[in-house]
């Protein structure tokens, strides 16, 4: 059996697309991280120099070290990279 893939989730408080994305999982009872950039610069420098960006949400989606970054809240391809 495949194992499910992990999810990372890089959110302030307060966020309207980052709790859409947390109810999308909480509705699919699917575990995730959460990292929560609020007054921390040094985690929105981490996302800059992994993906160009400093905002949330960004969502990543993968496991043995190979992730997939989604850099919006596109649900449907968060949905595609959970089915697979």
């Amino acid at each position: 059996m495949a194992e499910k893939a992990k999810v990372v989730l890089w959110y302030k408080p307060g966020c309207h697309y980052c709790a859409e994305v947390k109810a999308f999982l909480e509705a699919r009872n699917y575990p995730y991280e959460g990292i929560n950039v609020e007054g921390k610069d040094y985690l929105r420098d981490v996302l800059e120099i992994k993906y160009g960006v400093r905002h949330v949400p960004v969502i990543e989606v993968g496991g043995d070290g190979k992730y997939e970054a989604i850099l919006d809240w596109d649900l449907a391809r968060l949905e595609a990279l959970l089915a697979n």
